[in-house]
């Protein structure tokens, strides 16, 4: 069920169902749930700032979205934790003590969070978990395919590594942070196209997904394995891949070895326009958004029907299972598709990717 085809550029995702004739529906009889109006607040909650996209792209969609879907009368109640479990949690009871009408959480830390999703339970607020997969009694998720994220990027660093490849290159693996259930998936998927065709020199779970952590671990296997024994190195997001590069420079490395990423950062995008890092995964962050955006609005306005529509897939939580689910499609971003991803949906123009240092890298992707 969790299977989705990889496409060369990610596709759009048409969010209305109008022509399925259930744009405006709601549910019927015992299961159907309180209709509210359109002012209505939802409440958001995302995780840390290291990563870039939750200020530029996430919360901006989402606000938007919603306001759209209300007829600008509905609002977002927005918080970024910073990386803090506790900050979280003290940012969820303010929610609930505001009595939000629903609450989209983007977790910290996924089990850490359980005892705040029960309480909003109780005071009858739905909990939507958004990108990571919280613990206790949420109602829905979004997120991508994370194992399928893993899955592209360790298939595509043996790719990089090409025909040749086998069990006497070394990689090393620079995980996310354990409080994050994604993590783990990325993992399993990377592993299990990794696994028997190289050897995992040094591995490494990356303390709240910090640049500086990766780092700082990067200089440990330079240390351990002897740079010029490194084939390769699968990062699990392009923040991280900043640093693995960082520590690669310092140690006196002149010709990269292949770099996985994952979100497509500017800057990540830049680099492997430049030959630094090879790859990342692109993840349409309006796709998610705008999805999280009518999920929560048909949640708390009763619209059953179509909420059910948004949320076709299961997934299992520690805590709950069958959980209605949305999970989107992914693809892999390098040189030759950066003009059919991230360049053709918008997220960001030419000009921005094309500065100065980077004019000869994009005039040779065909980028102008």
């Amino acid at each position: 069920m969790r299977r989705i085809a990889i496409s060369v550029a990610a596709s759009t995702m048409t969010l209305s169902l109008a022509g399925c004739g259930v744009l405006n529906a709601t549910g019927d009889g015992a299961s159907a749930s309180p209709t509210k109006g359109n002012d209505i607040t939802v409440g958001l909650l995302l995780p840390e700032k290291a990563n870039s996209r939750y200020d530029k792209f996430d919360f901006p969609i989402i606000r938007d979205k919603v306001a759209e879907l209300t007829k600008k009368q509905g609002k977002v109640e927005y918080a970024n934790a910073d990386a803090s479990a506790a900050r979280q949690s003290e940012q969820m009871q303010n929610l609930i003590d505001n009595k939000v009408d629903v609450i989209l959480l983007d977790a910290v830390d996924a089990h850490g969070i359980a005892d705040e999703v029960e309480k909003a339970k109780d005071a009858g607020i739905p909990v939507i978990a958004y990108d990571r997969l919280a613990e206790g009694p949420i109602d829905a998720y979004i997120s991508f395919d994370n194992e399928l994220v893993g899955e592209v990027q360790g298939r595509t660093l043996l790719e990089a590594l090409g025909p040749d490849t086998d069990t006497s290159d070394k990689i090393v693996m620079m995980n996310g942070s354990l409080t994050d259930p994604n993590a783990k998936q990325f993992k399993e998927g990377a592993l299990s196209e990794l696994n028997g065709k190289v050897t995992i020199a040094a591995t490494y779970d990356t303390t709240d997904w910090k640049p500086e952590n990766a780092e700082a671990n990067m200089a440990k296997a330079i240390a351990q394995i002897g740079k010029s024994n490194i084939a390769g190195v699968y990062s699990a997001n392009d923040g991280m891949a900043g640093g693995v590069i960082k520590a690669l420079k310092a140690a006196g490395v002149t010709t990269l070895p292949p770099i996985t990423g994952q979100d497509a950062e500017l800057d990540a995008v830049q680099r492997v326009l430049a030959g630094e890092q090879y790859m990342s995964v692109y993840k349409s962050y309006p796709d998610e958004a705008e999805a999280a955006a009518q999920m929560a609005v048909t949640k708390v306005q009763g619209k059953d029907i179509q909420f059910d529509a948004l949320t076709q897939d299961k997934v299992d939580s520690p805590t709950a299972k069958d959980i209605p689910s949305r999970l989107v499609q992914v693809s892999a971003l390098t040189k030759s598709t950066v003009k059919d991803t991230v360049v053709a949906d918008g997220i960001y123009p030419v000009e921005d990717i094309c500065t100065a240092k980077y004019k000869a890298a994009c005039a040779a992707a065909g980028l102008k």
